[in-house]
């Protein structure tokens, strides 16, 4: 099995051939500020399985320990890399080929949450980083 996706010029492609080791959503300021968009959902994946097929992505220190990987020719955002999270990369699902393919099965930073977003999907809701990043 291989999962395929890219930025929207499609000059930064990737895939990887494991199955994703989970899938959720990010309510942090980070990534909102990163998105420009009130969440973003992420499928965590093997470092060692993915790779870059494509431009190298352009990378962003963000913090410390934590990078942001984009297309330096569109701007699209494509994947986080994080001190905390050893060996494995996230990419972001809105940039697969086939986003709906994953499912996502918790939210986390919920406590970061914009207050005019409502959500009634019956996922966990972690307050911090519990499960990812």
């Amino acid at each position: 099995m291989t999962t395929k996706g890219r930025c929207l010029c499609g000059n930064v492609s990737f895939d990887y051939r494991e199955s994703e080791l989970w899938c959720g959503h990010c309510h942090c300021e980070s990534c909102r500020r990163n998105c420009s968009a009130p969440f973003t959902t992420f499928v965590g994946v093997s470092a060692r399985a993915a790779r870059f097929t494509g431009a190298a992505p352009a990378i962003y220190a963000s913090s410390p320990g934590v990078e942001r990987l984009f297309c330096r020719d569109c701007g699209s955002p494509v994947a986080y890399r994080s001190e905390r999270f050893p060996g494995e990369i996230h990419f972001y699902a809105a940039s697969l080929d086939d986003p709906a393919a994953v499912t996502p099965q918790f939210h986390v930073y919920w406590a970061e949450r914009l207050p005019w977003i409502e959500l009634a999907d019956g996922l966990p809701r972690y307050e911090g980083s519990a499960v990812a990043g």
